[in-house]
């Protein structure tokens, strides 16, 4: 097997080994009927939550921000909370290990449209995903019920 993009080899010190993780920001976004936000990105049949890879030097806020855009339109601020941080795994297509962050986000402007990545987007029943064959579509369901405001009240 060749080796897993990320590994960095430290010519002055051999000994040492440096491995990168792509880390992916995963948005979960409710309208007043308890409805999560998902979209179809450009290219993909299934559904997902709005959200990417951060790129090098950004903030979690502008990755979210830059994703938030590209893929639902979103514009105006947003809060945000992370609800959970998964152990990396790795994605045999890019020969590279991702972690996934994903978070609940609270935006000022709750209108959303298909941004330049995004071909739909919708307000869903996240329990109409809990059964679906699609492993990231499964997803959806388990991530928002981390999520649900209801469970985040203090």
């Amino acid at each position: 097997m060749n080796q897993v993009h990320g590994a960095i080899s430290h010519a002055h010190n051999p000994e040492r080994k440096d491995y990168l993780f792509r880390v992916s920001l995963k948005s979960v976004i409710f309208n007043e009927a308890g409805e999560v936000l998902v979209v179809k990105e450009t290219g993909r049949d299934w559904w997902d939550l709005p959200g990417g890879g951060i790129d090098h030097g950004e903030s979690v806020k502008e990755g979210l921000a830059r994703e938030l855009r590209e893929e639902v339109s979103l514009t105006g601020d947003f809060e945000f909370r992370a609800i959970l941080t998964e152990d990396p795994h790795y994605l045999a297509g890019l020969n590279l290990y991702q972690m996934r962050i994903t978070f609940l986000v609270q935006p000022e402007v709750v209108v959303f449209a298909p941004g330049d990545d995004g071909d739909e987007v919708m307000f869903v029943d996240p329990f109409s995903f809990k059964d679906s064959e699609v492993f990231t579509e499964r997803r959806i369901y388990d991530y928002s019920q981390l999520a649900h405001p209801e469970t985040l009240q203090n």
